[in-house]
């Protein structure tokens, strides 16, 4: 090489960049004004020759400064240049004599603005999403991709992949100053590369990563990240969005929700695919979101439902875990497909009427290598205390709420699926664990707050942090906690010092109602509590009732398999029985798949549900009577409007502990809308048999478990009962009804004149009709008497009919918040 480019060269930092040691490549390589001229370095390992093709002038060899691969050239300085650079490109060709021209990495400026970098330091940068990670993008009218990543104690990090031959010396990534963030801005890449982030740390060898905030990523056991391109795909889903920002997650609450939960890898499956020699085609079981669309929207609106809840899509490395050992926390899972399958899904579940809530995870996190744990060498994303870092029941690991980049990276994650997939509410996961210190460490020495107490002080402002600004953001989009404890006021406002939920999972009911179905009938009255203690604390906070996956696995039976009984018959009236107290239960619905036809078997990911079971009569009975059941649910706001209000529910009576019974009336501000349901949870039968009603009414039965076609006896009819003035129940009216074994029976209440009052009338009009038919009679006999007939008609002057009496309202049905 020529003495003067020798003597202008910087051969420390040449030998940083071939040793792939720096953190500041834009320093030494690309186009640098220096006193002798225009300085232009790159270096690219395997190629043989480059040239430097400049915009508007001519074509310059470089000279190659070492054998690694690293070229300069010192061009004599134009007075045009002076203003600003030419642009340039390489003419490349590589070992193999092949061939390329490509852009030098290091000209183009950085699409990072001082206030990204304080938003992100402060914790705030909501849509961090739109930068972070890796994003298709044009610059100076150059297409490519810009990647960037926090690491902030990597010495130096690259982006590596077939592109680049996974060499990590070509791609090498600038350092944003104090920020911990890296960036680069690759030309020419497209939409599929496949990559990851190769990381250096001071005195250790060099590591692959994936992309926190990749879009996409392989599938199993595959884990590289995919650049994808998220603006492409075309929503038609306006309506249905413009519909919840209108309601907000206050209106959606006083609106009907029958949410079926799903595991979209087993709710159907294909017939995998064979290689030649014999084994499976991994993968090959799936289908794309595009069909299960179709196949579950079909299959949700047949049977009723109004939502469905994905367990995790986001991707994750273990089939086994359900989904809720994410490793890519804004990526779809691609068992399923491209990031661009789901938003079809998304959409097409929209036009089909059907909400979607996603199952997401801010507690924990796995420990794979290439994964977040010790992410650039350090515990970047883990808790720092060595007995918080380790979840105590799943071995994972635990997030730093404290540092702001890491909450960031978690409320980014929620932001992004809510702003880019059109979610229409997360349900956050384990969420107990994160508000308490000692969760699952009772004697392992967990730490104490600054106050002395156990609670997560950290986790608590996570979630505060979270869920105000989600819905300042999103509002019309719900925030579900999966939240075993009694910690209070999970749903109440930020403002009044509650966390910011809109509902909160009640596994309290879920658990003593459970323990009491699987109590034998003959033995139930010594239960009897557990039947009814939920509604002592039901308005404490807004609950969601649930039936989850969690309740079918693990050696705990399905559902139906948890019922008593000798017979699959027996134990489906006990299913039916506990399905229509659930559904008319207050608070919103979550059933998992499978459990609405009454699949025996527990649940496994591994196979498709067993739909082959619906050709039996007592499981397609179980299927029939939960689609009717969600039909009369949605029929009725009593059933819905007021869950969360103490107006919408009332006793009627909850002391038939001997009889194992309840009886309770549904109701909104309109007597008219009232429904009462009648339960009897014991294999006897009582016709015949008075329940106290509200105000006189007449009530028809809307749906009974009893029916035949739901493999009943038929002792309930659907006949009008007319409600008599007696006292009953602490009520002035009652009816009379058939109350057959093991059932629920949801009753309407119309109100109406009481018969006695009916009959007055009916007797007074009569005899008016009979005395104005006199008077008509007389004035024809004899017009000329006109003294006795003025007497005449003055005495056959009708009398007023008696007004009937308004019906009775239901007392206190102005909606009154609780507390």
């Amino acid at each position: 090489m020529t003495e003067k480019l020798y003597d202008v060269m910087n051969w420390a930092d040449v030998e940083d960049v071939t040793y792939a040691e720096t953190g500041d490549p834009k320093s030494v390589l690309g186009a640098h004004v220096i006193p002798e001229g225009l300085l232009i370095q790159t270096f690219i390992p395997t190629a043989k020759d480059i040239e430097v093709k400049i915009q508007g002038d001519k074509v310059y060899q470089m000279e190659l400064a070492d054998e690694n691969g690293f070229f300069a050239v010192l061009i004599p300085m134009k007075k045009k240049w002076e203003k600003e650079l030419p642009k340039f490109s390489y003419l490349i060709t590589y070992d193999n004599d092949t061939t390329t021209e490509s852009e030098d990495p290091y000209t183009f400026a950085s699409i990072y603005t001082d206030e990204d970098i304080k938003k992100y330091q402060a914790g705030i940068w909501y849509d961090i999403y739109n930068k972070m990670g890796a994003h298709p993008i044009t610059i100076d009218g150059v297409d490519g991709v810009v990647f960037s990543v926090w690491a902030p104690n990597a010495e130096r990090v690259s982006v590596v992949g077939d592109f680049n031959l996974w060499d990590g010396r070509r791609n090498m990534m600038q350092s944003l100053g104090g920020s911990g963030i890296f960036e680069i801005f690759i030309p020419h890449l497209t939409p599929g590369t496949v990559y990851k982030y190769e990381i250096k740390c001071r005195h250790k060898e060099p590591f692959l990563k994936t992309d926190p905030y990749a879009n996409a990523m392989e599938m199993r056991p595959n884990n590289a990240s995919i650049v994808a391109d998220l603006s492409k795909f075309k929503w038609t889903d306006k309506e249905w969005e413009d519909n919840k920002k209108t309601l907000k997650s206050s209106g959606l609450k006083e609106r009907p929700m029958s949410v079926y939960e799903v595991h979209l890898g087993s709710f159907a499956r294909k017939q995998s695919l064979v290689n030649e020699d014999g084994t499976s085609v991994d993968g090959s079981e799936f289908y794309n979101y595009r069909e299960l669309a179709k196949k579950l929207a079909s299959y949700v609106k047949k049977q009723g439902y109004t939502h469905v809840e994905l367990m995790p899509v986001m991707e994750h490395p273990l089939d086994a875990s359900w989904g809720y050992q994410v490793s890519g926390y804004y990526a779809p899972t691609s068992r399923y497909g491209s990031p661009e399958d789901f938003m079809y899904f998304m959409n097409y579940m929209h036009n089909e009427g059907i909400g979607v809530i996603l199952d997401w995870v801010p507690a924990h996190f796995p420990r794979d290598s290439w994964g977040l744990a010790q992410f650039d060498g350090t515990g970047l994303y883990e808790n720092p205390d060595p007995v918080l870092a380790s979840h105590p029941h799943w071995g994972t690991l635990t997030f730093n709420y404290r540092k702001n980049e890491v909450s960031n990276f978690l409320i980014g994650s929620a932001m992004y699926w809510a702003d880019k997939y059109h979610v229409d509410g997360l349900r956050m996961d384990a969420v107990a664990s994160m508000l308490y210190l000692d969760y699952g460490r009772q004697g392992q020495g967990a730490p104490r707050n600054m106050y002395g107490g156990n609670e997560n002080l950290d986790s608590v402002e996570f979630l505060k942090h979270l869920n105000s600004q989600f819905h300042k953001m999103f509002p019309g989009t719900l925030l579900i906690a999966e939240e075993s404890t009694a910690w209070p006021n999970i749903t109440g406002s930020v403002k009044d010092d509650g966390l910011g939920f809109d509902i909160k999972w009640n596994m309290g009911w879920m658990n003593d109602f459970l323990g009491y179905m699987q109590t034998d009938p003959f033995f139930r009255k010594g239960s009897y509590n557990q039947l009814t203690f939920s509604m002592i604390y039901n308005y404490s906070e807004d609950f969601m009732l649930v039936f989850s996956h969690d309740e079918v696995v693990h050696g705990k039976r399905s559902l139906l398999g948890k019922m008593p009984g000798h017979t699959f018959e027996e134990k489906a009236r006990n299913l039916r029985t506990a399905y229509g107290y659930f559904w008319t239960h207050p608070g919103k619905k979550l059933l998992f798949m499978g459990q609405d036809f009454g699949q025996y078997d527990e649940w496994s990911e591994n196979q498709e549900l067993e739909w082959n079971l619906l050709e039996y009569p007592v499981h397609k009975e179980i299927q029939d009577y939960v689609k009717d059941l969600n039909t009369v649910y949605k029929e009725h706001p009593a059933l819905w409007q007021l869950d969360y209000y103490p107006d919408g529910f009332e006793w009627i009576n909850c002391s038939y502990s001997d009889l194992s019974m309840v009886m309770f009336i549904r109701k909104t501000d309109k007597p008219e809308e009232t429904v009462l349901v009648v339960t009897n949870f014991d294999n006897i039968a009582h016709p015949k048999f008075r329940v106290g009603v509200p105000f006189m009414c007449s009530a028809k039965a809307l749906l009974s478990t009893d029916d035949e076609k739901y493999g009943g006896f038929g002792m309930v009819k659907r006949t009008k009962i007319q409600a008599k003035k007696v006292s009953w129940d602490e009520r002035d009216y009652a009816i009379d009804i058939d109350i057959p074994s093991m059932s629920t029976t949801i009753y309407q209440l119309t109100p109406c004149e009481e018969p006695e009052e009916k009959a007055a009338v009916k007797r007074s009009t009569s005899r008016t009709t009979v005395k104005k038919t006199a008077g008509k009679a007389a004035k024809s006999a004899s017009v000329k008497k006109t003294d006795e007939k003025t007497k005449t008609g003055s005495k056959v002057s009708a009398r007023k009919p008696v007004a009937p009496k308004a019906p009775k309202k239901a007392s206190g049905v102005a909606r009154r918040r609780k507390g």
